[in-house]
C-alpha cells in the first residue's frame, strides 16, 4: 500500500491548511486512514481516524471541533481539512493506513512520507 501526502506548508495562527493522502492500490477501502503528527522533540501522536466506509471518525482532543477527516473512496483519498490552526499544531504529519483502536489510536499498517505543517503565531 503505497501513501503519497501533500498540502503542508507555513500558515499564520487562525489560517487553514488542507493535507491529503492518495492510495491508489486496490485495497484502499480495507483500511481506516488517519493522520498521526510529530512535533520536534516530542513523539508522535494521533490526530484524527476515518474508518474504510468513511461512517466514523475519530479525534483527538487537542484537534475537536477545529479539524476535519474525510474520505473519498472513488479518488482513493483521504483528507484533513485542518481550520483555526494553532502554533502547536506545527508538526509533521503523517498519512496512514490501519485499523481504528478505541476512540483515540490506530494501529498503523502503512505510512506515507511526511508533511510539514508549520504555524507562525
Amino acid at each position: 500500500v503505497q501513501l503519497q501526502a501533500s498540502g503542508g506548508g507555513l500558515v499564520q495562527a487562525g489560517g487553514s491548511l488542507r493535507l491529503s493522502c492518495a492510495s491508489p492500490g486496490r485495497t484502499f477501502t480495507t483500511y481506516a486512514m488517519g493522520w498521526l503528527r510529530q512535533a520536534p522533540g516530542k513523539e508522535r501522536e494521533f490526530v484524527a481516524a476515518i474508518s474504510g466506509s468513511g461512517g466514523s471518525t475519530y479525534y483527538a482532543d487537542s484537534v475537536k471541533g477545529r479539524f476535519t477527516i474525510s474520505r473519498d473512496n472513488a479518488r482513493k483519498t483521504v483528507y484533513l481539512q485542518m481550520n483555526s490552526l494553532k502554533p502547536e499544531d506545527t508538526a509533521v504529519y503523517y498519512c496512514a493506513a490501519g485499523l481504528v483502536r478505541g476512540a483515540q489510536a490506530m494501529g498503523v499498517d502503512y505510512w506515507g512520507q511526511g508533511t510539514q505543517v508549520t504555524v507562525s503565531s
